[in-house]
């Protein structure tokens, strides 16, 4: 019944998004197997994998969905992880899903600079059997961690937690959050590396591994075995806990917390959101993770993206000698793929295909040839001057009636201008128009702001960073 499903969600996708882009990216796209409403497909590459996850995942799902509605996520993961050995990889299918979610099992982001071998350690690998946990990405450490002004506060806390004396827990729990691709992963990685190599037990989970072996143990009537496992560790680190999902399932993830926490361990925690936005989620979980440290990992600044290319580049050019980038292209890719460190490393596996398939120099038409379709889908969706206005003025807690009346205090100024520059830079309307939706003001008055706005930027970077936040939230 299954293969049926899944040829069905083929066909689908195949007539909704054409042949040429079916071919390219799901041809070699396959269903292992459907657990607990979550569908985990293969591919054969993390290249493919990651695209897939970047561009496609909410199609994809769509489309599962209309066919199956008992199917309510999905999870991809790469074939050639299970090893060569048929039998070995199909006993890992059955006591185990993969990875459940995009960010665990992904390209490696803003810190992956090296390239050994992704093979975990013996001992990794047998102390995730053990306790049911995913093993550690051996790439993903601190040393190869690329550290900005948009992720430093995030490593050093992470640092921080990591080398804790005599492993006294602190900032307890430490919740990382940021959006795909900006390296909250690669820090969860890099702290269970540094607390396993001073002998401490830890234990890495995704949440749908987590409810995996929460339900697999209720299943076997070894729940209690399970629950004493997880208390029974020094460091327990969680990824994309947006996911955890049944109220049995929290009760019993909330109960872990709390055991943990007053036993003195460490909890590391990501998600994609911060506590307060987690509706899904029992409220005295939220509060429980809203009570340790909690840390944004925002969006990479240009100098940070300018940073991770070059450092990736020249990686690879310890493998690819004549592999050879310029400043200026270097700079134009910085300037062009702004969304996550997923697609820069993209960027850099297009510059240096080119390079090798063609024996020609990278340019920087070369370079936006090969970049195009990145830079194409990253293109900001069309933005209302109402939406600007309704979500600063929830951002700031007051009204969008405050927004566009005569009212002059400091609390109704700011957030106007700040919207009447947004309402500059992200739509095409002119001053006198803006000036005619933000309560029938003259252009000068709009002008004023941007400029004032403008050059508040350049001097605050909490506000640069507040400003960067919301054009994202309207962009996305």
């Amino acid at each position: 019944m299954g293969s049926d499903v899944w040829a069905r969600v083929k066909r689908r996708l195949r007539a909704e998004l054409g042949e040429d882009i079916f071919a390219s990216w799901f041809g070699r796209l396959e269903l292992d197997s459907v657990v607990e409403g979550c569908a985990y497909l293969t591919v054969p590459t993390r290249f493919l994998k990651s695209w897939i996850e970047s561009h496609y995942a909410d199609r994809v799902l769509a489309v599962y969905r209309a066919e199956a509605g008992e199917v309510e996520r999905i999870s991809i993961g790469v074939r050639n992880t299970l090893g060569r050995d048929p039998a070995a990889a199909q006993r890992r299918i059955s006591e185990a899903p993969r990875t459940a979610s995009a960010s665990s099992m992904a390209m490696p982001t803003p810190g992956e600079i090296k390239a050994p071998s992704l093979a975990a350690s013996q001992e990794d690998r047998s102390e995730a059997g053990d306790l049911g946990g995913a093993p550690l990405d051996s790439r993903l450490t601190f040393e190869s961690f690329i550290v900005g002004r948009s992720n430093a506060l995030a490593h050093a806390a992470a640092d921080r937690v990591a080398h804790a004396q005599n492993g006294q827990a602190i900032y307890n729990p430490l919740y990382l959050h940021a959006g795909v691709g900006l390296g909250k992963t690669h820090l969860l990685h890099a702290v269970g590396h540094e607390v396993r190599a001073q002998g401490r037990r830890v234990i890495y989970l995704t949440a749908d591994r987590f409810m995996y072996g929460f339900v697999a143990s209720l299943k076997a009537q070894t729940s209690l075995a399970f629950k004493e496992r997880l208390r029974g560790i020094d460091l327990l680190i969680i990824d994309d806990v947006q996911f955890i999902q049944g109220k049995q399932i929290q009760q019993e993830f909330g109960h872990t917390l709390n055991a943990l926490i007053d036993a003195g361990r460490q909890i590391v925690i990501a998600a994609d959101r911060p506590p307060a936005d987690l509706e899904n989620l029992d409220e005295r979980v939220r509060s429980r993770l809203a009570g340790g440290l909690v840390v944004e990992v925002s969006a990479l600044d240009e100098a940070l993206r300018t940073s991770i290319l070059t450092t990736r580049i020249e990686a690879l050019k310890t493998i690819h000698p004549t592999f050879e980038v310029g400043s200026s292209v270097i700079a134009y890719v910085a300037r062009a793929i702004t969304a996550n460190g997923r697609d820069l490393e993209g960027a850099v596996n297009r510059l240096l295909a080119h390079a090798t398939l063609t024996g020609s120099a990278i340019t920087l038409e070369t370079a936006e040839i090969a970049i195009r379709d990145l830079v194409r889908n990253r293109e900001p969706k069309r933005v209302k001057i109402e939406d600007i206005q309704k979500l600063v003025a929830s951002r700031y807690n007051v009204s969008r009636s405050d927004i566009l009346s005569e009212r002059r205090t400091a609390a109704v100024v700011r957030p106007r201008q700040i919207a009447m520059y947004l309402s500059k830079v992200l739509t095409l309307r002119s001053l006198p128009e803006i000036g005619r939706r933000f309560g029938g003001r003259d252009h000068t008055t709009v002008l004023h702001a941007v400029r004032k706005i403008e050059k508040a930027l350049g001097e605050d970077h909490a506000l640069s960073d507040e400003v960067e936040l919301l054009k994202r939230m309207l962009q996305e």
